[in-house]
């Protein structure tokens, strides 16, 4: 038998194939401020820690620290209000791309598929 924390653990990683879709999505570009030079197809919505799914409609790209907004290091550790005002951004660009359906609720990992 699996251990459940094995089972999270793969189902929070994302693949090359939904880095892919993710990039192709994201016209290699940051979600939050548009920005095409170092960014990376790899921010979980929902963080891994609290079990975010490693799935096309949880991950977005971000620019990485290398760059002069570092949206990623903001959104993972800014203040409350820059989280917020990514989070904002975000979500209104899930919702562009997949509808209303769209809900962050969906992004968690659940034990037994429910």
């Amino acid at each position: 038998m699996r251990r459940l924390s094995s089972e999270r653990a793969k189902a929070c990683d994302i693949s090359a194939k939904v880095k892919q879709e993710v990039w192709e999505r994201d016209r290699g570009r940051c979600v939050v401020c548009g920005n095409q030079y170092n960014v990376m197809p790899n921010a979980h919505i929902v963080p891994r820690s609290a079990g975010g799914l490693g799935v096309a409609t949880n991950i977005v790209t971000l620019c990485t620290n290398f760059t002069k907004n570092q949206c990623h290091r903001k959104y993972d550790f800014g203040t409350k209000e820059e989280k917020e005002i990514i989070c904002k951004k975000i979500e209104k660009y899930m919702k562009k791309h997949y509808g209303d359906g769209w809900c962050r609720e969906d992004q968690y990992y659940k034990k037994y598929g429910g």
